[in-house]
Formats: structure tokens, C-alpha cells, sequence
């Protein structure tokens, strides 16, 4: 298929800082879309890819992807990003960052194999392998972090340890303020996961605190379709799980079931999660699960497991 592909990468960057008096951080998920948010950093996602969104760097050296459409999964369900990266740029996908295993973040990616070396945390490839997730993968892999320097830009992964699974990384645009985070954050008011499943809760809690302190950050970018939000939301959120961890495990300890613990446990004074109603169940049963499986009771035996639906 041939491409046009109307203007250099230094053209491109010349029109857009004459363009741009701000940037555009709203998002729209109706239609395909791509925003950029800062000087160097691009969203991308929406319309028929369904609830996902990635990020993107074009540099002078090549274009950094970081994650994928997501929905729906198919082995070309990427094509249409890819496109509209020939079209608008001359220099390659040179890497494709993925945030995690998890395969609504990352299917898709698989497109850019023929020029791009693909990257993730070095649990990543269990999972990917064992899930069969449709994503490369990575032939670069780290422990705590990684730094990427590609044409003047510098984006930094980090791992900070298990939260919502164990090979999630959050990335760093520094010298832009904008932080990644999928998983770990939406916009103000929403709750970002429906339960706790394939999460340690007590890392995550430690975790949320270490990107609430984080230097040059002005924005956080879910990885879900909605607004960006900025470092506020995980300190509000660490005090959400942790309140909540407190209050199932301090009825856990009083002997009461997972029935009664439904009954007692009310988060009425997080009320400004508009989605607060609608996970309270999910989360009190998945939070009991995994404090189960935390503690021994003083009793022989233990509580029976209601697995979460």
C-alpha cells in the first residue's frame, strides 16, 4: 500500500509548535483519535479499539509506541495506528513499550515487529507466553528501570513492584511532566479497577505512594479512555485501599464471614467515586480474598473462600 506522507518529522515538529498554543488533554473515545498532550508525547486510541489508549514519541531517530489498541484483539487490530504513523512521519516505530501482560493494553503491537524491538518488565514473558497474548515478546527486558534516549527525548520505565500484576511499569516522560500510569489511575472521581484480582494489594498501597511524591510530573495519563488527571489521585486512592484493606481485615480478625463482612464494610466517605456503588461488592469480596490468604486466624480451619464473579 502505498503511503503519502506530506511532511518530514522536522517539518511536523516546526508546524506544531506553531500550532499548538496548548495542548490537548481532553479525550473523546467515540472515534479514533490522536491528541498530543505535551511537546513530545501523543495519545492515541478510541472508536472501535474500544476502552484502551497508548501513548506515542516521534523523534528525529524514530517513534517510541507504548502500548496498544487493545479491543478488538486481533493480530492487525494495530493497522490502523501503524497507517496513520507512515502517513504522518518518515522515521520507523523504533520501539514498542508494554505497560503489562494484561491483553486489552497490549494486542495489537504485534504490527510493529518488522522494525521495532519491543520492551517490558522481565516477569512480562511468563504471561505472555503462557496467556498466548497476541503482542511481541520483548527481547529487551528490565528490573527496576530503563531508560530510552531516542532523538533528544528521554523516556524513563520504571517498576516499582507488584500492583495491579506483577510486570506493571509506569512511564515517564520527564522532561514533558507526563507520567503513564494504566491501572493505577483515571480521572478524578472513578475508581480504577473493577476488583483486585491479579493484585497485592500491600505493594500497591507502597507503590501509589512513591508516583504521588514523584519529581516532574504535571499530568498522568490513564491507560484507560478518559481524562488525564495528575499525582492528587494516588494519594486519594492509597487512602481508599487502605482504608478499605483496614476495615475487611479488622472484621476478618473479629471472626465475621465474608456474608456479614458484605453487610458491614461501607465506604461511604469515599462517595465522590461515581462508580463507588458498582465495585463495592467486587472489591470488599476480592480484598477478602486476598487478606484470606494473608492471615492465619486464631481458629483451626479458617473461612471458606467466596471466589470473586
Amino acid at each position: 500500500m502505498n503511503i503519502i506522507k506530506p511532511l518530514s518529522l522536522v517539518g511536523l515538529f516546526l508546524l506544531s509548535q506553531q500550532s499548538f498554543s496548548q495542548f490537548d488533554t481532553s479525550w473523546d473515545n467515540s472515534e479514533r483519535s490522536i491528541n498530543q498532550i505535551s511537546e513530545h508525547v501523543y495519545r492515541w486510541g478510541g472508536g472501535a479499539m474500544g476502552g484502551i489508549s497508548g501513548l506515542f514519541v516521534p523523534t528525529s531517530e524514530g517513534i517510541i509506541v507504548i502500548d496498544g489498541p487493545g479491543t478488538p484483539c486481533e493480530p492487525d487490530s494495530g493497522q490502523w495506528f501503524k497507517d496513520e504513523l507512515e502517513r504522518r512521519y518518515d522515521v520507523p516505530v523504533r520501539y514498542v513499550v508494554l505497560s503489562h501482560d494484561h491483553q486489552s493494553h497490549i494486542c495489537g503491537t504485534t504490527v510493529f515487529a518488522d522494525t521495532a524491538v519491543s520492551i517490558g518488565h522481565k516477569k512480562i514473558r511468563a504471561h505472555l507466553i503462557r496467556e498466548g497474548r497476541v503482542a511481541p515478546v520483548p527481547t529487551v527486558t528490565f528490573e527496576e528501570s530503563l531508560d530510552i534516549d531516542l532523538g533528544g527525548v528521554k523516556v524513563v520505565l520504571h517498576y516499582f513492584g507488584p500492583t495491579h500484576s506483577d510486570n506493571l511499569i509506569v512511564i515517564h516522560i520527564p522532561q514533558d511532566g507526563v507520567l503513564f500510569a494504566p491501572d493505577l489511575s483515571r480521572p478524578a472521581g472513578q475508581l480504577p479497577n473493577p476488583d483486585f484480582r491479579d493484585m497485592d494489594v500491600d505493594s500497591t498501597i507502597e507503590v501509589l505512594g512513591i508516583l504521588a511524591r514523584m519529581d516532574d510530573v504535571d499530568i498522568v495519563v490513564p491507560g484507560h479512555n478518559s481524562p488525564v488527571s495528575n499525582q492528587a489521585y494516588f494519594r486519594r486512592y492509597r487512602e481508599y485501599l487502605a482504608s478499605l484493606r483496614e476495615r475487611v481485615l479488622t472484621q476478618m480478625v473479629a471472626g465475621r464471614s465474608l456474608e456479614e463482612i458484605l453487610g458491614l464494610v461501607t465506604m461511604d466517605d469515599f462517595g465522590e467515586y461515581t462508580n463507588l456503588e458498582q465495585v463495592h461488592e467486587p472489591n470488599v469480596t476480592s480484598m477478602y480474598d486476598y487478606l484470606y490468604r494473608y492471615r492465619e486466624p486464631n481458629s483451626p480451619g479458617g473461612m471458606p473462600i467466596r471466589v470473586p464473579q
